[in-house]
């Protein structure tokens, strides 16, 4: 009977936890949907490099999302798969991880080319660079993955890919890296983390300098882009936060599993959540473009012929 009243007990948490992450994870995805219509249905977008970029960070924003809802889901209810195919999902999260503020930083150089250099920003940002970067993007995204793949190959036997386990990023960590790497991955993150914020400081005081300099309609618009970076900046700290979480948790979950789960579950809430709600903040809803079209499409379907 105590028993009983344990996994009651237990449960009930693990029911409301379970309800109030998939309606922010539901809303989240909804509006990230619909600001992918939005893109794709109107040409204007497709050749502009800001608009582009913003569509990775929906797409990629929106997958991760989903992918780390999935997990979530699995750790909550104790649900279990072969750590070969967490090791697939692990790898592409890790990737898409790096993605968003990468990409996000992109995005800063995008408005310091488009305020500082008005005059060259349409052959450094045309379509074919903008595809090039992208590429760029992944590449660059892909070297933490990279690493962190080849320690676990090179420290996991061949019989520990057809365990079940309960499938997560910290759980991959634990199982597979030493200190010295740790560390190593730590500092990776620290390059990381200190080459986007040197990226982001320069582009705002570029900017803010030809803010003082600017009069008029050219004065509103780059105010708007100080605005925008900031925003930026912001959201960049967040995702970077995010990329520190499966450290931090590693190491609770040598310590407390009880702890381990309050702080896994706060940390998505804070870190993979929050950020994913200012992209459609910053576009969809302050740019006044993609705003008109959003209201539009929002309005009539996404299934009407655009009249804007």
């Amino acid at each position: 009977m105590a028993a009983n009243n344990s996994l009651a007990g237990d449960f009930l948490p693990r029911k409301v936890k379970l309800i109030i992450t998939q309606i922010l994870v539901m809303i989240f995805l909804c509006i990230n949907l619909l600001l992918i219509m939005t893109f794709f249905k109107k040409e204007c977008f497709h050749t502009s490099a800001r608009y582009i970029l913003f569509a990775l960070t929906l797409l990629s924003d929106s997958f991760l999302l989903f992918m780390s809802d999935i997990l979530v889901i699995w750790a909550i209810f104790h649900l279990t798969i072969q750590v070969w195919l967490c090791v697939i999902i692990c790898a592409v999260l890790l990737l898409y991880v790096t993605v968003t503020p990468v990409t996000l930083t992109v995005m800063t150089l995008e408005r310091y080319v488009a305020i500082c250099m008005p005059l060259r920003h349409g052959e450094l940002c045309s379509t074919r660079s903008t595809m090039h970067c992208i590429l760029i993007i992944h590449g660059l995204s892909s070297v933490p993955c990279i690493v962190i793949l080849s320690a676990f190959f090179v420290s996991a036997s061949l019989s520990f890919y057809k365990q079940y386990q309960i499938c997560s990023v910290e759980m991959f960590i634990f199982h597979t890296w030493q200190d010295h790497l740790r560390s190593a991955v730590a500092g990776l993150y620290q390059v990381q983390f200190l080459i986007m914020c040197i990226i982001v400081i320069f582009s705002y005081v570029k900017i803010m300098k030809v803010a003082k300099a600017a009069s008029g309609e050219d004065k509103k618009s780059t105010k708007k882009g100080l605005r925008t970076v900031l925003l930026h900046g912001f959201q960049l700290l967040l995702c970077l936060i995010q990329m520190w979480c499966p450290l931090i948790e590693s190491s609770l979950l040598q310590i407390n599993v009880t702890l381990y789960v309050i702080v896994r579950y706060i940390n998505f809430i804070l870190f993979y959540l929050a950020p994913r709600c200012l992209s459609p903040l910053i576009y969809g809803l302050r740019d006044e473009v993609f705003f008109r079209a959003l209201k539009h499409y929002a309005s009539f379907g996404l299934h009407k012929r655009d009249i804007i």
